[in-house]
């Protein structure tokens, strides 16, 4: 593990809210928990604990996974392996003195009974920065569309994708639907985009949180769009809506995103 890296890692953990969520995970093993068992025992807002499980989950210190309707949360000990081996090489100079992340071996020990490896399901990719300096100024883009199906969803997906390391996208929506359109997941599968813990979710849950940019992409979410308690950046770039219509339209759609979002949030941030 690089320096850069680790501390992206340890960044993700200088929360108070954060550091408790993963200790959580760390004490409920590879089964994990969803989300609200999270918020139940933490006694956090669904929309703050959401907002936290993606900073995670874009780290990989932990991944998420599909079970019927709920996302079950886990820790990637693989991860957390690297992190207490960085932080312990030749601690005392090399002199035996702490427990080696060798030795107590938390990926294995966490593995089923029959040895098979814990699949790693890591919802966002992790990514090197050039300096913590940087890491810290890392910014929270929230892509709004009307139901969070479809262009916010591709959005979100290709944004924490091509601008790792400078942003963490999320999205939401007015009046989200129940769940992300097929087209839209088989268009960012088609791109090797990942779409895990790709979900609807509701505007509101992010007012309170630290948005530096907001992203309409359609007209009737920057007409609708919710007033933010503390003054966010604004700006609209809207897209065809492919409901209905046939892949290809998905696909273009998501080319277009890639092209002309990525542009604007960049130029928009000064990236």
């Amino acid at each position: 593990m690089e320096t850069n890296d680790a501390a992206e890692l340890l960044a993700a953990l200088g929360h108070e809210s954060r550091l408790a969520v993963f200790r959580l995970l760390v004490e409920a093993g590879p089964s994990g928990l969803h989300a609200g068992a999270i918020s139940e025992r933490l006694g956090l807002p669904p929309a703050t604990l959401s907002f936290h499980l993606a900073h995670l989950s874009r780290v990989c210190l932990i991944h998420g996974r599909q079970e019927s309707r709920f996302i079950f949360y886990s820790t990637d000990y693989t991860t957390m392996d690297k992190l207490l081996t960085f932080l312990t090489k030749n601690c005392c100079q090399g002199q035996p003195c702490l427990p080696k992340t060798a030795m107590t071996d938390t990926t294995s020990k966490h593995s089923p009974d029959d040895g098979t490896p814990v699949k790693k399901q890591p919802v966002f990719p992790m990514t090197s920065k050039n300096n913590l300096e940087f890491t810290m100024q890392k910014r929270t883009v929230l892509v709004l569309c009307t139901g969070n199906s479809c262009r916010s969803q591709m959005g979100e997906a290709i944004l924490n994708h091509d601008l790792a390391g400078h942003i963490l996208a999320i999205s939401a929506g007015t009046v989200p639907q129940p769940k992300v359109a097929d087209g839209a997941i088989e268009a960012l599968k088609l791109a090797g985009l990942s779409v895990e813990g790709l979900h609807p979710k509701l505007v509101d849950q992010f007012l309170n949180e630290p948005i530096h940019l907001v992203v309409s992409v359609c007209d009737n979410a920057k007409e609708t769009c919710p007033v933010f308690p503390s003054p966010v950046q604004h700006i609209h770039v809207p897209f065809h809506d492919p409901h209905g219509e046939p892949l290809e339209s998905f696909i273009a759609v998501r080319d277009d995103i890639r092209n002309r979002l990525v542009t604007a949030v960049r130029d928009a941030l000064a990236l």
